[in-house]
């Protein structure tokens, strides 16, 4: 299956696929609104400001799994990430990152990086996956790794 094939759904609700990404290079990352890490929301737009125009998109899918740390709606998650750090990027509805329920996308990037940028499953919040632009999983990013020190990897994709 190709990631551009997988379903997902809007912060607003519509249902789309990741075909409109193809092409891009992403940086797919499981958010959090009430987490010690979700500063890095803030460092994840400035890399979306920064390399947008040269074919990289952010894609935001907050998650409710890990110590409850995203209890609110999408409109609520929406509203707190644009008033707080000024969100552009794409935002997505909550998912299961992992688990018996966890959303296919999330699924298909922890079975598809390539050892040894692989970290295992996901062990937290803001965990990012590094697509190329042909979809396939580069690598995968710890929760506590900083936006800011994805730039090199980020750059020899673009």
């Amino acid at each position: 299956m190709s990631i551009y094939d997988i379903s997902v759904t809007t912060i607003d609700g519509e249902t789309t696929t990741l075909a409109a990404y193809r092409g891009k290079a992403l940086l797919i990352v499981n958010t959090a609104s009430a987490c010690g890490l979700t500063p890095h929301y803030e460092g994840l737009q400035q890399l979306y400001d920064t390399y947008r125009e040269q074919g990289l998109v952010v894609l935001g899918f907050p998650c409710n799994q890990f110590a409850g740390q995203e209890p609110g709606t999408e409109e609520e998650i929406k509203s707190f990430c644009e008033l707080n750090y000024k969100v552009t990027f794409p935002m997505f509805a909550k998912v299961d990152v992992k688990g018996e329920h966890a959303h296919p996308l999330f699924a298909h990037l922890v079975s598809s990086v390539p050892e040894p940028y692989r970290t295992g499953d996901i062990e937290w919040n803001f965990v990012k996956f590094l697509v190329d632009r042909e979809g396939n999983t580069v690598k995968q990013f710890s929760a506590r790794t900083e936006p800011a020190q994805l730039t090199a990897d980020i750059e020899a994709l673009l």
